[in-house]
C-alpha cells in the first residue's frame, strides 16, 4: 500500500472544505485561491485560516449582525 504525502491529504480536505463553503455560504465570504495565496501565504495552514474566517463571517451574518440577514437564508439549509 502506498503512503500518502500528509500535505497532499490536507490539501484534498480544504479543497473539500472550500466547495461546501463556495456553494453554501454567501458570495464574498471567501477570496478566491489565488487572493488567499497573495494575502495569506502558500501553505495549507494559510488556507485554512480563510476557510475559518469565512465560516466565521457567514455564523455572525446569520446570528443577525449583518443587516442583510434575509439575503444570507441559503446558508442555513
Amino acid at each position: 500500500m502506498k503512503v500518502q504525502d500528509p500535505a497532499y491529504d490536507a490539501r484534498n480536505c480544504l479543497d473539500l472544505i472550500r466547495m461546501v463553503i463556495e456553494e453554501k455560504c454567501p458570495a464574498g465570504v471567501l477570496p478566491s485561491e489565488e487572493a488567499v495565496l497573495g494575502l495569506y501565504g502558500p501553505e495549507p495552514i494559510h488556507e485554512g485560516e480563510a476557510l475559518a474566517k469565512a465560516i466565521i463571517e457567514t455564523v455572525e451574518r446569520l446570528e443577525g449582525r449583518d443587516t442583510d440577514f434575509e439575503r444570507f437564508a441559503i446558508c442555513r439549509e
